[in-house]
């Protein structure tokens, strides 16, 4: 790809970005391809070996783009930046040239055993409640969630189509970032913690200067943000070719939301767990219990997959669990975001892009603002 030469001598010419995961890299790709150098620091592995070395909130998620699901857990204004994901993440993708498909917008798919209908029924309620003009759902019986998803167990007699929803090949789409940051000639510097300031990038060793700093580290900022906290998540990766399911699924249950995404390779990430706390040991009992029983509730097929995966991983989150920019002279910071990464990801980036390249005022802008405490 050619680069378009920088005209503007206010724009930053050599970035350092402080954090592989999902916003650094987008903001690392973006950057590249605006004509910057950039200089990209991770304290773990940016191209990992083994699962071991996937340790950002973002392999770790399910890479849902549910802007409805998670507005019943925040507020509008999460959901309004979500529908600029929805629209931002195919035109990004598109210019990836992936052999493969990254993005799926097939809605998403809420349903509840019917011992537990009322629980549905207040997700509806929170639903009208946060966003009441929105009309992109529906009430669907149980001939309808089969013709939706034939492979659910039929008992499901009543359920939610949110038909504007999304997911990403998460992991397959950090790779290929990763990959195109390298090949657009990024310096890229793995097991290499640091501190960020003004213009500065401190490490073990040495001081650098640059033009700009981008501090994307999530939970590695938290020294010097004291003020981010972890929330512990746990996952479990199943392989069958027994189910087939082209959308998310969400059970609604008294204790847990477990939520269920296809992914490649006849595989599905299960979840819900949401613990506050930093404990970053492997998997509970427990957890593995409810969510292999729940499981097998969607589908007695589940029975026979097999467990490819069991992760554990902290999402970075402010107390009132919205994100925060934070832009300076020399330096931008942007963290806190939470269960929403994949979702809130592109409006915080095009946000960023828009200060750094002096494109002007954007729509994304006025999302950010919607809430005082998220652009500072």
């Amino acid at each position: 790809m050619i680069q378009p030469l920088l005209t503007n001598s206010n724009i930053p010419h050599h970035i350092a970005i402080a954090g592989a995961g999902l916003l650094g890299r987008l903001l690392a790709w973006q950057l590249l391809n605006a004509g910057c150098k950039v200089t990209l620091f991770e304290a773990g592995s940016f191209t990992a070996n083994s699962q071991k070395d996937l340790r950002g909130a973002a392999f770790t998620a399910a890479g849902m783009i549910a802007p409805l699901s998670e507005a019943v857990v925040s507020d509008e204004g999460v959901y309004r930046m979500g529908q600029f994901a929805l629209q931002q993440w195919p035109q990004w993708l598109a210019k990836l040239n992936q052999p493969e498909p990254l993005f799926f917008q097939h809605g998403s798919l809420v349903i509840a055993h019917s011992q537990d209908i009322s629980e549905l029924e207040q997700f509806e309620r929170e639903l009208q409640f946060v966003i009441p003009q929105c009309k992109t759902w529906k009430r669907i019986n149980q001939q309808q969630i089969q013709e939706l998803e034939p492979d659910l167990n039929p008992h499901f007699t009543q359920g939610l189509f949110l038909a504007e929803e999304g997911h990403v090949h998460n992991r397959e789409l950090l790779t290929a970032l990763g990959k195109e940051i390298i090949t657009l000639g990024a310096v890229v510097r793995e097991h290499a913690p640091v501190e960020v300031s003004n213009y500065k990038i401190n490490s073990e060793y040495t001081e650098e200067n640059f033009d700009l700093v981008i501090d994307c580290r999530g939970l590695g900022a938290k020294t010097q943000h004291p003020q981010l906290r972890g929330v512990r998540g746990e996952t479990l990766h199943v392989q069958t070719q027994e189910i087939h399911l082209k959308r998310p699924v969400r059970l609604m249950h008294p204790r847990y939301q477990l939520y269920i995404v296809p992914k490649p390779n006849h595989c599905f990430i299960i979840g819900a767990t949401q613990i506050e706390s930093e404990d970053t040991s492997p998997i509970s009992l427990q957890s593995t219990l409810e969510l292999s029983s729940a499981l097998y509730t969607l589908s007695p097929a589940f029975a026979e997959a097999r467990i490819i995966e069991m992760d554990t991983n902290l999402r970075p989150a402010f107390m009132d669990n919205l994100p925060r920019v934070n832009i300076q002279a020399g330096l931008i910071t942007a963290n806190g975001l939470f269960r929403h990464g994949y979702l809130l990801a592109p409006a915080i980036v095009e946000n960023i892009l828009a200060h750094i390249l002096q494109t002007g005022e954007k729509n994304f802008n006025d999302l950010l603002r919607h809430h005082n405490n998220i652009l500072r």
